[in-house]
């Protein structure tokens, strides 16, 4: 008989006791209804994917830490940078393997497309610096699972570290020859499924984690999707919002590149979507409904908030990067994660922002533009400059603990 644990309780839909005391610390999470009819596989098992992880990544991975591999196998892959070059000689067999499959692009991806996100990426560049670190990164501080997630384990010790290797994946998506040999994306992709699954493993150790999660093993499948959804779909639901004129074939491609990067990162393709409506649809059932309020995440915004203060003072100050937060995710929110109002910047950005992008995309006639205008500009470039410039050479590689002093 399997022992009476977290996930047992949600498994058993009878148990209304347990889920009435688990929706104290987190949303209900609804049952999984999103049909694998509209994902890039056009079928599946139709498994809730609360209740999947990475089958090929994890016991690995696992394996790795308990046979005392991990040392000598970060110091190999720091050899490992670009898509086409072979892996390190002296991986351990296993490791090997399983890195030489997960590297392949899937059957369906669309080297046509992929070359055309990157025309996307290079349009609206300034716009996507932004919408990932303060839409997309501060909105991870209000998804408890990740919220919880990042804090306790290695990353939430140096969220410096931690958001330089979130903005690599930006970074990497998005440049011109992402996927191809000479490019990075897949390797960043294969070395975040690595850690996932590192994460996997270590979390469940800690007491503290333990404590708040409701979740015996954290980063399921359905988790990854949420987390997807904080990105592309979320950076294209901004620029709908901002009227930001896309061709169609551009939003396509932009789509199809994330779409391949999600298969990179391990989801299983039954579960991610075919068609900016399926994502929305999706994204509507496993992201906007569970997203809260935890102390973890409140204490991650302020971290995450702080950290343009020592590159600029003034447009980048705490207060300013706040006031973009409460404009792209809603006082709700805001108000979650403890943002109070900006007198200034709050009316500012409500009324003005939309002609900035107007004048931005050519749509109203430049002399026209106020001072504000070139004050939101300014904030584009150095804003893109935080979030997405830490792509320098950084290190992705396997932990070995949790936050340090939750050991």
């Amino acid at each position: 008989m399997e022992p009476l644990t977290r996930r047992n309780m949600l498994r058993a839909g009878g148990a209304l006791g347990a889920l009435g005391a688990l929706s104290v610390a987190a949303p209900a999470q609804a049952a999984w209804t999103w049909s694998a009819k509209g994902s890039v596989a056009g079928a599946g098992a139709g498994a809730d994917p609360r209740w999947v992880w990475d089958d090929e990544a994890d016991p690995l991975v696992a394996s790795l830490i308990e046979r005392g591999d991990v040392p000598r196998v970060n110091a190999l892959l720091r050899t490992w940078t670009k898509n086409g070059q072979p892996l390190p000689a002296g991986l351990p067999a296993d490791l090997h393997a399983f890195m030489e499959s997960a590297r392949q692009l899937p059957p369906w991806a669309d080297p046509a497309k992929l070359d055309l996100a990157f025309d996307f990426n290079e349009k609206r560049g300034l716009y996507l610096g932004v919408l990932y670190g303060l839409a997309s990164g501060m909105m991870s501080t209000v998804i408890p699972k990740e919220a919880r997630a990042v804090y306790y384990s290695q990353g939430g010790a140096d969220m410096k570290d931690r958001i330089s290797k979130t903005a690599k994946l930006g970074y990497d998506i998005g440049a011109r020859n992402a996927f191809r040999p000479d490019g990075e994306m897949v390797v960043t992709a294969v070395k975040t499924r690595l850690v996932h699954a590192a994460v996997r493993h270590l979390l469940p150790q800690s007491p503290h984690w333990a404590g708040v999660a409701d979740e015996d093993i954290p980063i399921s499948q359905r988790d990854m999707m949420v987390t997807w959804h904080s990105l592309p779909t979320t950076v294209m639901r901004k620029l709908r919002d901002w009227e930001v004129p896309i061709p169609a074939a551009e939003s396509t491609a932009f789509l199809h590149s994330w779409q391949v990067g999600a298969h990179l990162l391990g989801i299983r393709d039954e579960y991610i979507p075919a068609t900016w409506a399926e994502a929305d649809a999706q994204a509507d059932q496993v992201l906007t409904p569970i997203l809260a309020r935890t102390p973890e995440g409140v204490k991650l915004a302020d971290i995450l908030l702080k950290l343009g203060t020592p590159i600029d003072a003034g447009i980048l100050s705490k207060p300013i990067l706040g006031a973009f937060t409460r404009f792209m995710l809603g006082d709700e929110i805001a108000q979650w994660l403890e943002i109070p109002r900006e007198p200034v910047w709050d009316p500012l950005l409500r009324t003005a922002w939309g002609p900035f992008v107007a004048v931005r995309e050519g749509l109203l006639p430049f002399p026209l533009a106020p001072k504000a205008y070139w004050l939101f500009d300014e904030f584009l470039r150095k804003a893109a400059l935080l979030f997405l410039s830490e792509a320098r050479p950084i290190r992705i590689e396997i932990p070995l603990t949790n936050r340090p002093e939750e050991r």
